[in-house]
């Protein structure tokens, strides 16, 4: 019965969530289920408030904690809509605050070391590279295909983005050279700039698995999206344009830019803190 009613929420909510928050969403029920292994109908608000705790203490973020609230109740808002339950149990639970944190990038040094890293593995070296020049989202880069590549003036077309908006990303010689010499070494034949031994594109869990990898060998966090938040640093570092780096990013919600703001601001403050030593 749990699963068959999560099936059909997800079955529900194809249009109204994007691939990524059911992804997310996923992910969350399967453990809050795993945590409380009652019947949908049995779960009470002090249970969903043990979980939120638990993952607190687990040093999980209040941004995380939050997303998977949300999940929950999203959930359970559905149970309610469907005439399945008349209450749900998140309605009396607090929603944690995200915390104001700036968003976390490599700097120069530790840029380099993941670089030197992955360097004797030609598809490894040109996913972090592609990572770290277009500041592209995983999910974006997974799914360029070779004809998206406009090599000549160094472009990449990112077909469907967050929110399905279109645009452009740059890359640079070094990226196009790193590419290259991955897809020269590649025997598959794929439309997929990325692609797996099936020719179809790489898988998500794969790259987060390598990354985690990265993490432990240099002892520094590093993930897909640290790379996008070091491609916006840097950026802001050499002195470009704000607006010009947002329209990089894709960005159309104002809270992101915001953050991103602030990154842009702490990572020019550096730069002029490093000319005044």
């Amino acid at each position: 019965m749990k699963l068959e009613v999560q099936q059909s929420f997800f079955n529900d909510q194809q249009a109204r969530f994007s691939p990524e928050t059911i992804r997310g969403y996923k992910i969350a029920l399967s453990q809050f289920f795993s945590f409380c292994p009652k019947k949908v109908n049995e779960v009470k608000a002090e249970d969903v408030r043990y979980w939120l705790a638990m993952m607190t203490e687990k040093g999980l973020k209040p941004r995380s904690v939050q997303m998977k609230l949300s999940a929950l109740k999203s959930f359970y808002q559905y149970l309610m809509e469907e005439n399945i339950l008349e209450k749900s149990p998140t309605l009396k639970v607090r929603t944690p605050q995200k915390e104001d944190s700036l968003p976390y990038y490599l700097d120069k040094r530790q840029l380099v070391l993941l670089q030197e890293l992955t360097k004797d593995n030609p598809r490894e070296r040109a996913l972090v590279e592609t990572l770290y020049a277009t500041g592209v989202r995983i999910s974006e880069l997974l799914n360029i295909k070779l004809e998206d590549v406009k090599w000549e003036s160094r472009q990449i077309w990112i077909r469907k983005g967050k929110g399905n908006k279109e645009r452009y990303v740059l890359f640079s010689h070094d990226c196009a050279e790193r590419l290259k010499a991955y897809l020269n070494l590649r025997d598959i034949n794929s439309t997929y700039l990325f692609s797996n031994h099936r020719g179809g594109p790489l898988s998500r869990d794969l790259v987060e698995l390598l990354f985690r990898q990265y993490t432990e060998t240099l002892g520094f966090r590093v993930t897909p999206h640290t790379m996008r938040h070091t491609f916006a640093a840097h950026l802001a570092e050499k002195g470009m344009d704000f607006s010009y780096i947002k329209e990089l990013l894709g960005h159309a919600n104002i809270n992101s830019t915001r953050i991103y703001t602030r990154l842009m601001n702490h990572a020019r403050k550096k730069q002029y803190d490093r000319f005044q030593s």
